[in-house]
């Protein structure tokens, strides 16, 4: 099932995009296992891109925490709606007036026997009130060499795809290792945005990383803004950063290849009505 809200004007079988042209960036950091510094490195990213014109900001996965082990991130796990980093996000997306869409940070299971986390995206509204959470659904693992991972051992897995209003934008949340599986943005409908926060490891990253992004743009002709983690972290892990804003024609309109910053651009309602009108491939589905 799809948490969503109503689609914008439909005529002649096409929905025609509803909203105004706005700002949006995409944060990318390397996160070390002090939640502190990383808090603080958000912060400040967040009121740059804010200063910047920015209505939605969106921060990398694991932003908040990127221990030296997996099982570190399980030590600082969240209930839903309580807890400092859940607190950071509602008081940064107020003060800054912005939608903010929090990357991700661990959340407790139901069953507190079950030792495992979900890997959780929420969005913050201007006002700081949390709109939409999605649960990361597909996990990562990858074996090449002494390069080994598994998330399933830590994380559980989420169950609904979501999509959520965004300053009268329709906007599909995803997370990482998600990119890889096109079914998910097709159950999504047709989103004008798709976020992506990442932690791609260097390895995929610098095989695949553009590549799937620009095919979840061309395919759905939406904009595609993923905020990654890029660099050497202190666990030892390197990840591929570019972190980038790509329209629905494929092109990237703004990329950042490493370290710390802030990756900035428009949506336009026109230009992907354009390119929806020129190119009617979504109407051309036939399954």
């Amino acid at each position: 099932m799809i948490s969503d809200q109503p689609d914008g004007l439909v005529t002649d079988n096409r929905r025609v995009s509803s909203f105004e042209l706005f700002q949006m960036a995409a944060l990318q950091m390397v996160s070390s296992p002090d939640i502190k510094e990383n808090l603080q490195c958000a912060a400040e990213l967040i009121e740059k891109a804010a200063q910047g014109g920015a209505t939605l900001i969106a921060l990398p996965e694991y932003f908040c925490f990127m221990g030296h082990n997996e099982t570190d991130k399980c030590k600082y796990k969240e209930q839903e709606g309580d807890g400092p980093i859940q607190q950071f996000l509602s008081t940064q997306a107020q003060r800054h007036n912005v939608w903010l869409a929090g990357g991700t940070l661990p959340l407790r299971m139901a069953d507190d026997k079950d030792k495992r986390v979900y890997n959780t995206s929420i969005v913050w509204d201007p006002a700081g009130r949390p709109r939409a959470r999605y649960d990361k659904i597909h996990l990562f693992k990858f074996a090449k060499n002494k390069e080994t991972y598994d998330e399933s051992v830590v994380i559980c897995a989420g169950t609904q795809g979501v999509s959520v209003q965004v300053a009268g934008a329709r906007v599909g949340l995803s997370v990482c290792y998600d990119l890889r599986f096109p079914e998910l943005y097709r159950a999504l409908g047709q989103p004008d945005l798709i976020l992506v926060p990442a932690a791609f490891t260097f390895t995929t990253g610098q095989a695949h990383w553009e590549l799937l992004l620009r095919a979840r743009a061309v395919e759905n002709q939406c904009y595609v803004l993923a905020a990654a983690q890029g660099g050497l972290h202190a666990n030892g892990r390197r990840t591929w950063g570019h972190s980038m804003l790509i329209d629905p024609w494929g092109k990237i309109i703004d990329v950042l290849d490493t370290g710390p910053g802030v990756v900035a651009g428009t949506i336009d309602p026109l230009e992907l009505d354009r390119v929806r009108r020129e190119l009617p491939a979504l109407q051309h589905r036939v399954m």
